[in-house]
């Protein structure tokens, strides 16, 4: 895969399209990610503050398979950013 350049999170569709350098787009379904990683309340807090506040980064970890240790971090992301 080329270089992720850009992502849109859709609260109609659940569903992150991100775009690729090449001209490429993926949809991620974000349902089927809390599924599969958020097995605890904090870890779906964790996966919503990401997608919420850092849409690229959320596409980047859920991509390059490193989702689950970003969950078994314990980091506090504190408030929500306006």
């Amino acid at each position: 895969m080329t270089k992720l350049l850009s992502c849109r999170y859709s609260m109609d569709t659940n569903r992150m399209e991100a775009r690729f350098e090449d001209g490429t787009s993926l949809s991620i379904d974000c349902i089927a990610i809390e599924d599969e990683y958020g097995n605890t309340p904090a870890q779906r807090a964790k996966l919503d503050w990401l997608l919420y506040n850092k849409p690229l980064e959320y596409a980047q970890l859920v991509l390059g398979g490193a989702i689950e240790h970003y969950l078994s971090l314990g980091r506090d992301h504190g408030r929500l950013e306006d």
